[in-house]
């Protein structure tokens, strides 16, 4: 059996597949299968799934009716067969170590979950940003003893799961939504024994247009209150909502107030939602102001949340353009 199992949702990813297969079929360990999840494509991305399988045994394809990228996800996650499992998507690619150095710190730290940094590339090739979280690196981690992991970032795809944690828990992606991380992530993080951070930036992550995170369609974005009720709900399920409530006020406060108010006032100034946005959090969190994690924003974030509480929306979408057109 395989040490690893990699997961790579595909759909309508034709002209990006090879890039992101080659990377992991250059891993630097050998030891991993990799399954491609072909989520109903209507290009050519199946019909080079297959190819790909054909040029290296370690590879495997799932066709399957589109499910979106969660339920893409989970099928792969199902018919995994490695004790460990990576999710990459389609479009992105990873480092030729990143299956190694976060095996080998699992295996190490007996953890359930392994983190590495990630850089932001756009269609220029240009490294946008390069992110690591600042927790301890390289030693295992737990919740009950810093809550304040909790605040790490939701991506999916930045992390080395131990398959048992997802048998253990039953936790999965849920198919056909957006923010399927926000309503994942933060559940295994309160589930897992140990947590693992690297000082290694092993994931690219492609920002290319059209992408699901530049959509310009502003209601989608209403998905992220729906996100959270469904988090919040099961930290309460969980009997965990008062232990973790101001990690989970800061992530409400960072992800469904002050980014996603950024993201519609871009798209359009007036739209109900960013009332909505607001309402919640003052319905979820009433002090959400004196959540000492907000000392944690960056300057320009806690500027940006300092217009959004007086609305000054057109002001917040000048300063991007500006920010625009300086490069």
């Amino acid at each position: 059996m395989p040490k690893a199992t990699v997961v790579v949702p595909v759909y309508n990813v034709e002209n990006y597949l090879i890039k992101c297969v080659d990377s992991i079929l250059a891993q630097t360990e050998p030891d991993f299968e990799l399954l491609l999840v072909d989520d109903g494509s209507t290009d050519g991305s199946g019909g080079l799934c297959d190819k790909l399988s054909e040029r290296d045994g370690r590879v495997r394809v799932i066709h399957q009716e589109n499910q979106g990228l969660g339920g893409a996800r989970n099928t792969g996650i199902q018919a995994a067969v490695g004790d460990w499992l990576l999710l990459v998507d389609s479009d992105d690619w990873i480092e030729p170590q990143t299956l190694e150095k976060a095996l080998e710190a699992g295996l190490r730290e007996e953890a359930d979950l392994v983190v590495f940094g990630y850089r932001s590339v756009d269609e220029a090739g240009r490294t946008l940003q390069t992110f690591l979280e600042e927790a301890p690196k390289d030693r295992a981690l737990s919740l009950e003893q810093q809550p304040d992991l909790l605040l790490a970032s939701p991506s999916a795809c930045i992390r080395l799961y131990r398959r048992e944690l997802l048998a253990r828990t039953g936790i999965l992606f849920p198919p056909r939504v957006w923010y399927e991380d926000m309503r994942t992530t933060p559940k295994l993080l309160a589930q897992s024994k140990q947590v693992v951070f690297l000082d290694f930036v092993g994931y690219n992550y492609f920002q290319r247009t059209g992408s699901i995170t530049k959509n310009q369609n502003a209601e989608r974005n209403r998905e992220i209150l729906d996100a959270f009720e469904d988090l919040l709900s099961w930290f309460r399920a969980q009997g965990l909502l008062e232990r973790y409530r101001q990690e989970l006020c800061y992530l409400a406060v960072y992800h469904a107030f002050l980014t996603a108010s950024v993201r519609v006032l871009l798209i359009d100034r007036k739209h109900p939602l960013l009332r909505e946005f607001r309402e919640s959090l003052e319905r979820w969190f009433p002090d959400w102001r004196q959540c000492p994690y907000l000392s944690r924003l960056s300057r320009s974030h806690r500027l940006l949340l300092s217009l959004l509480e007086k609305r000054c929306y057109g002001l917040i979408a000048l300063l991007f353009a500006v920010k625009s057109r300086l490069g």
